[in-house]
């Protein structure tokens, strides 16, 4: 299978075909996704104004191969932005045919038009096939990633004034 792909901002015309990719991005990593999820990231994708922006790989035909979504974020130690990929994804009868690499030479333009320092993402440890790719486009870091949940809320004080 050799077909040229290129890297596009998504139209409103995209959106099936880029869901059908974010679902499979999300039974990847085994988390729920429903239309509400779904949706609400499109909306964020669609506003010009959101931090979050995406990036489709799509083969000449018009199909959609590939999905990455980026946004931009302070590094306040080295007073610069870079940009956070957070998701990128492509589908698998796709894989090994150029995709990510355009995804990738996509995004390393994108941090020079921004002035970013660069892009960090993070995967999982077993994401062995990814992590392939990305040892050969960027340093792995020393950095161990943690997630910390919220405060619960708090219950309305009862007390009279």
């Amino acid at each position: 299978m050799s077909t040229a792909i290129s890297i596009v901002r998504p139209t409103e015309a995209d959106k099936p075909q880029w869901r059908r990719l974010y679902d499979g991005y999300a039974t990847f990593y085994k988390r729920p996704m429903n239309d509400a999820m779904a949706d609400r990231v499109w909306s964020w994708i669609m506003d010009p104004k959101h931090v979050v922006k995406c990036l489709l790989a799509k083969t000449t035909d018009g199909r959609v191969v590939g999905l990455a979504h980026v946004r931009e974020f302070p590094r306040p130690l080295l007073a610069v932005t870079a940009g956070f990929l957070d998701d990128l994804f492509v589908d698998p009868d796709f894989r090994g045919h150029g995709a990510v690499d355009e995804i990738m030479r996509a995004l390393r333009e994108l941090a020079a038009e921004r002035g970013w320092s660069g892009i960090r993402w993070i995967t999982a440890d077993d994401n062995y096939r990814a992590r392939s790719v990305y040892d050969r486009v960027g340093r792995r870091t020393h950095w161990i990633t943690y997630d910390m949940d919220p405060a619960p809320a708090k219950p309305p004080s009862n007390a009279k004034t």
